[in-house]
């Protein structure tokens, strides 16, 4: 496991005592999460979980994520958990970006590629400061993205962990179509293929499932990030093994990988006071008041809508979503990212509509307590993008989803969901929307309204979703206590990174 040699280089390092937290901590993993908030999120979760079982964990970020996660990590350090936030600044300028464009929402159009360019830039620093600030990493858990990190754990002499956050179904389905070239003599981008060596019948399209980063302009760093992940120390992976045994081992197998599946990390919040702060970028919407609306209705009426932290929908599709979701006849909570953004057509229909659906319907613009939300017993189903960390919120919490995927993962996730655990029902999207909204009314209100319906009214298939649902939702809670699976890859994987008096990993 990488662990040969992890003593030497350091310096005086090892000896030192540490600045602040942790220097009674056996293992400091240092966390290098790719600085969207779907994959920043769940790393700053496992990070809390592995803090609050003793372990150090140090998380970087670029200044605009930093103020994101600060409070939530300064609450934490707070309440005596060995966690730090190491803020290191993003070199814009070197790769022609604007500044401030290490927030991802001010990357402009065209240039993504120099935005994981620049990121690179950030080996150097990183490496500089854990040599500065002790105690030592035992262990660099990056994001799969980051095949940069590669250089810094070699230079460490520490192990390097990949943390994926996705489920081992989605990335099995992306490498097998790899591994076994499934697109060669394949024309047609929406043709679609078999995804071999699942032991079930999934079919993606090239369109859906392109593997990951192989996109025009992206083809060095795609490679980069296969050759990276191969020479990899172990996995960690937001999942959970009684969800997707089959695809955790298929995985682990066809990479000859240790692969720790930790989740539902979201579960590490159990208070109100952490879910306020989790992923807040915002104080726009008070979590109090909110959760007051849910309180005065029935338990299972409400349905719960939101597109995640990326997706800017066409403004025709609001406006058919809207009428969707007003003919459905449910009460609703519908998330939209910059309502702002939209010209004043859109923003009179949201205000008329806000008014016809008073008391039924309640919007929010920006960010929104999501898991507290989905968690509240007046909610019993999530129209959702399929991002994994909302997928898998809204297994933990027991409901069916109407699964509308975009891009990227999405529809794996959205297969997953509705093939293989029979939770969702989808709205038909067949191939990838741009998040600015290129494509335009893709699915009318006619199908939003039956979408809503078939998982709000019960009826034979209705109550088998929710059944599985409610199944899914009891393992997920098993997983993450004392004796489950999580809880105990969790711990091994402490174990396996620790160091001893002498400064060596005890594995």
């Amino acid at each position: 496991m990488g662990s040969q040699g992890v003593a030497n280089g350091r310096g005086n390092a090892t000896r030192a005592a540490a600045d602040d937290v942790g220097s009674a901590a056996k293992a400091h993993f240092v966390f290098v999460p790719l600085m969207y908030q779907g994959h920043v999120i769940p790393a700053v979760d496992t990070a809390l979980l592995l803090a609050t079982h003793g372990a150090l964990a140090s998380v970087v970020a670029t200044p605009s994520n930093a103020a994101r996660i600060r409070p939530t990590v300064d609450f934490a350090r707070q309440s005596g958990l060995p966690i730090r936030l190491v803020e290191l600044p993003l070199d814009c300028a070197a790769e022609g970006l604007p500044e401030g464009a290490d927030d991802v929402d001010k990357i402009p159009l065209g240039l993504e590629v120099n935005y994981f360019r620049a990121l690179t830039l950030l080996a150097e620093p990183l490496e500089r400061h854990l040599r500065a600030h002790p105690p030592y990493p035992t262990c660099i858990v990056s994001d799969f993205c980051h095949a940069w990190t590669v250089q810094v754990a070699a230079s460490l002499k520490v192990p390097r962990l990949c943390f994926f956050s996705m489920c081992a179904f989605c990335v099995l389905c992306q490498h097998n179509v790899e591994r076994y070239n499934s697109y060669d003599g394949v024309a047609d981008d929406n043709e679609p293929v078999v995804v071999p060596g699942l032991g079930r019948r999934i079919e993606v399209t090239r369109a859906q499932a392109p593997g990951f980063f192989r996109a025009p302009g992206f083809e060095e760093l795609a490679d980069e990030i296969e050759l990276a992940l191969a020479e990899s120390d172990g996995v960690v992976m937001n999942s959970f093994l009684e969800m997707e045994p089959e695809y955790v081992a298929g995985y682990a197998d066809a990479r000859k990988l240790k692969l720790w599946t930790i989740g539902p990390v979201s579960l590490y919040h159990q208070h109100a006071a952490t879910l306020a702060k989790r992923g807040n970028t915002t104080t726009a919407v008070d979590a109090d008041e909110c959760l007051r609306w849910l309180d005065g209705k029935e338990p299972s009426t409400v349905v719960y809508v939101s597109f995640g932290s990326i997706v800017h929908a066409d403004p025709k599709q609001v406006v058919e979503l809207g009428l969707g979701l007003e003919a459905s006849g449910h009460p609703f909570v519908w998330v939209l990212k910059n309502p702002d953004q939209y010209g004043e057509d859109v923003r009179e229909f949201l205000r008329g509509l806000e008014e016809r659906v008073a008391g039924r319907g309640m919007m929010i613009g920006g960010w929104s307590p999501q898991v507290l939300i989905l968690n509240h017993a007046a909610v019993g189903g999530f129209v959702t993008h399929c991002g994994w960390n909302s997928t898998l919120e809204a297994i933990a919490a027991g409901l069916p989803v109407v699964t509308w995927p975009h891009f990227s993962d999405q529809f794996l996730n959205e297969k997953l969901a509705v093939e293989v655990l029979g939770i969702g029902v989808s709205v038909g999207i067949k191939e990838p929307l741009l998040w600015v909204g290129k494509k335009g009314v893709v699915v009318g209100r006619e199908v939003v309204e039956t979408a809503v319906r078939s998982i709000m009214d019960g009826g034979g298939e209705g109550e088998e979703r929710r059944r599985k649902a409610l199944a899914l939702s009891e393992k997920a809670r098993a997983a993450v206590q004392e004796g489950g699976s999580s809880l105990g890859n969790l711990l091994d994987l402490i174990k396996h990174f620790e160091v001893d008096t002498e400064g060596r990993t005890t594995e």
